[in-house]
């Protein structure tokens, strides 16, 4: 027999150490093509940087094709939430999902790995994400 799922407290255990953040990701798609999508696309960054600037947003973004050369409207946020359901009502109330351009699926996530590299050039004020 094989296993189908651990117990979220076996796997915290596991990688006790490690930085065992919990976020939730908003997969995020069109529902209807394109137009719909671009017809809210002002209000909807409007929307993401208003996450941004309160702290709730980690990180968000555009999918590319798999051929990397165009935009079908696919995209990802990652959110800071007291709960699966607060990370819900943030992807509810995101324009383009109100609007119904495009639909989402929200999915926990515990970010245990990795890093960020930030590089600031003292003299000219320069920055840049590594």
């Amino acid at each position: 027999m094989s296993l189908q799922s651990i117990a979220v407290t076996d796997i915290l255990q596991a990688c006790d150490g490690m930085l065992r953040k919990q976020l939730y990701v908003i997969f995020t798609k069109p529902t209807k093509g394109m137009e719909p999508v671009m017809a809210v696309l002002k209000e909807h960054l409007d929307f993401q940087i208003d996450l941004e600037r309160r702290g709730i947003m980690f990180g968000a973004g555009p999918f590319w094709n798999d051929a990397e050369e165009a935009w079908e409207g696919e995209g990802m946020v990652i959110v800071r939430a007291e709960s699966l359901a607060a990370a819900k009502a943030i992807a509810a109330s995101d324009p383009m999902h109100k609007a119904g351009a495009r639909s989402y699926t929200v999915r926990p996530w515990l970010l245990n790995e990795g890093t960020v590299t930030i590089k600031l050039t003292y003299s000219d004020g320069k920055r840049e994400v590594i």
